[in-house]
């Protein structure tokens, strides 16, 4: 607390004090400096504390501008902005290809001719054409009898 006076300095001090106020007003005079020390106490702690509150309302303006900073430059955002359009590039790539494919006429054969050749059959069933298993599946057991010629 006292950093600048030493205790003799403090001493030297209270000596003169009671010589040139003299020993009726010392209490009087010791009064006004307890509440005088006592101001500037109270001074100083509330000038700390607004110091304090705008360190922290800087840091904060400095965090909420780090915030936007990152909002605005964020990697993922920019990176779903891209998907987001490239979805839509699709989706309209899509839709043109499908309303042009409804459009288009259904024609007849491919090699110009009107009509077909002879063994030549045209397939007017809009139904697929089924075929024949290429192979036996793996999962049927085949006997011995099946396997020998007769």
């Amino acid at each position: 607390m006292f950093d600048l006076f030493s205790w003799s300095h403090i001493l030297i001090m209270l000596v003169v004090a009671l010589v040139v106020v003299g020993p009726k007003d010392l209490p009087r005079l010791m009064n006004m400096a307890g509440k005088w020390a006592g101001k500037a106490r109270a001074m100083a702690s509330e000038f700390r504390k607004s110091f304090d509150e705008m360190a922290r309302e800087s840091e904060l303006a400095e965090l909420r501008k780090e915030i936007e900073d990152l909002k605005k430059n964020n990697p993922v955002s920019d990176i779903a902005d891209s998907v987001t359009g490239l979805q839509a590039e699709i989706d309209s790539s899509v839709a043109a290809v499908s309303t042009s494919a409804e459009a288009a006429p259904v024609s007849g054969p491919v090699s110009g001719n009107a009509e077909p050749r002879s063994g030549e059959f045209e397939v007017t069933s809009s139904a697929p054409s089924q075929t024949a298993p290429q192979s036996v599946p793996q999962s049927v057991p085949q006997t011995a009898s099946e396997n020998s010629p007769s």
